[in-house]
C-alpha cells in the first residue's frame, strides 16, 4: 500500500536558515506573544527540539483529549499537533467547536494509517457479509479499529456499530464486541470483529485472550486483486477475527533475533515491546505495552535493573537519559534506525512558520475533519470511552502478551 503524502508547501527560506538558536528565541518568543489562544502538542515519538516547546506530550489519544480539556478551560482558539495526520484529525474531532487545528508539515502522514482507506473497507465489509449469507451465518461483524487511523476509517466503524481502541484497551474494546457491542449477544449469536488496520495489535491482543492466531483469526490483504482479501471462504467463516494487512514501519523493524541478541548481551535484561510488533517478537519478550505502559514500567524500573525497549527511538532515547539518573540500563532493542521518519517531518522551521502565521492573523495548514465523518467519528470514539471505568489490560509475560 503506498503511503499517502499530503502536498506540503516549501515554507520560506528564512526558517530553513535561521540557528538553532534563532529558532528557541523565536519560537519561545511566539509562543510568548499567542499566550492562552495556542496550545501546542508534542506526540511521544517526536525529536526533542520540538518537544522542548510542547503544553502537553502524549500518546495521541491523550493528546487529543488534554487539548480538549485545555481549549475548554482557557478559551485557547488554536491547537498545533506536532504529530502526525490521524492524530490532528483526532484532535479536530475532540475539539470544541469553532476550535482549529493545525499540522506543522502536512507532508506528517502514518503509513499505517495510509494502508486502509474507507472504499477499500467497505469493499472488504461487503464481500466478508456476502460470504457469510452464502455460508448461513446468523450472527454479526462489528469493526474495530484502532485509534491510529483516519476519521474516514472511525466513522466507517462508528456507522456500522463498531468503535475505536488503543494499544492499552484493546483486549477491553474486543471483549465489548464479543458480547454484542451496542446490542446484547444472544445466546446463539456469533460474533466475528474486522480489525483495521494494525494486524499486529489485533493478533497479539487476540492471542492474549486466548484466541489460537491460526485457526480464530485470518488476515485480509486489500492489495489482494482476487477474491476475499487473500482468504478463503473457510478461513472467513472459521475465524473470529479477520485482521486487516496493516503495521507500524517503526515497530515492524523489530525482529525476534534482536530479542536473543539483547538475552544474550545482558542477561538479567527485562525486554519491553509495543504491541504493535510482531507476535514472534512480543512471544520473546517479557512485557507488552502501549507507549503509556512502557513509559510507566520504565518510571517504576528499580535501580540496578536492566531494560531493552522496543518501539520508536525518541522516546527510547529520552527514556534511556531519565533512567540513566535513577541507576537504571536501557537501551533500544535493535541498533537498526526505528524511526517514524513522517513524525519528523515536524521540525523547528515548520513549528516557527504556523506560529508566525498566527501571530498574524492567518491559519495556515488547518486539519479539518467533514462534519458527517466527524459526527461518527465521535461515535465510534465515544464507545470506547464507556468503558473507561473497567480494568485496563497491561500484560507482563507470565500472561499471554498485549
Amino acid at each position: 500500500m503506498e503511503t499517502t503524502v499530503l502536498w506540503q508547501p516549501a515554507i520560506p527560506d528564512r526558517y530553513t536558515t535561521m540557528t538553532d538558536g534563532q529558532l528557541v528565541d523565536a519560537i519561545t518568543a511566539r509562543k510568548k506573544e499567542l499566550g492562552k489562544d495556542v496550545v501546542v502538542l508534542g506526540h511521544h515519538y517526536q525529536q526533542d527540539d520540538i518537544i522542548r516547546f510542547a503544553d502537553f506530550t502524549g500518546d495521541s489519544f491523550k493528546l487529543s483529549q488534554l487539548a480538549a480539556e485545555r481549549v475548554k478551560e482557557t478559551g485557547a482558539k488554536y491547537v498545533v499537533f506536532c504529530g502526525v495526520h490521524f492524530m490532528a484529525e483526532s484532535a479536530d474531532i475532540l475539539a470544541p467547536q469553532g476550535v482549529q487545528v493545525i499540522l506543522p508539515d502536512l507532508g506528517a502522514g502514518c503509513s499505517m494509517a495510509d494502508m486502509a482507506d474507507f472504499d477499500q473497507a467497505r469493499d472488504a465489509w461487503d464481500q466478508i457479509h456476502q460470504t457469510l449469507d452464502q455460508s448461513g451465518f446468523k450472527g454479526r461483524v462489528i469493526p474495530i479499529c484502532y485509534m491510529n487511523c483516519s476519521a474516514a476509517i472511525k466513522a466507517f466503524c462508528g456507522e456500522r456499530g463498531g468503535a475505536v481502541c488503543t494499544s492499552s484497551n484493546c483486549a477491553r474494546v474486543f471483549e465489548w464486541a464479543l458480547a454484542g457491542g451496542t446490542e446484547p449477544r444472544r445466546d446463539d449469536e456469533e460474533i466475528k470483529i474486522l480489525f483495521l488496520p494494525d494486524q499486529h495489535l489485533g493478533r497479539n491482543t487476540a492471542a492474549s485472550m486466548g484466541y489460537d492466531i491460526h485457526s480464530d483469526m485470518c488476515l485480509w490483504d486489500p492489495k489482494d486483486t482476487g477474491t476475499l482479501g487473500g482468504c478463503d471462504e473457510d478461513a472467513i467463516t472459521r475465524s473470529t477475527f479477520v485482521l486487516w494487512k496493516g503495521h507500524c514501519s517503526v515497530h515492524k523493524l523489530f525482529r525476534p533475533e534482536h530479542v536473543d541478541q539483547v538475552r544474550a548481551d545482558w542477561p538479567d535484561v527485562t525486554v519491553i515491546v509495543h504491541p504493535e510488533c510482531a507476535y514472534e517478537v512480543v512471544q520473546k519478550a517479557d512485557i507488552a505495552g502501549s507507549t503509556e505502559g512502557i513509559i510507566q514500567h520504565l518510571h517504576r524500573a528499580r535501580s540496578g535493573s536492566r531494560w531493552a525497549i522496543g518501539t520508536e527511538v525518541h522516546l527510547v532515547n529520552r527514556l534511556c537519559r531519565e533512567a540513566a539518573t535513577r541507576g537504571v540500563e536501557a537501551r533500544i532493542l535493535s541498533s537498526c534506525q526505528c524511526l517514524c521518519t513522517t513524525m519528523y517531518r515536524i521540525d523547528p522551521p515548520h513549528l516557527l512558520w504556523v506560529l508566525d502565521n498566527l501571530a498574524q492573523g492567518k491559519v495556515v495548514n488547518r486539519i479539518e475533519v467533514h462534519p458527517q465523518v466527524k459526527r461518527w467519528s465521535l461515535v465510534a470514539m465515544n464507545r470506547m470511552l464507556s468503558l473507561a471505568a473497567q480494568p485496563a489490560v497491561e500484560t507482563p509475560r507470565e500472561e499471554p502478551a498485549v
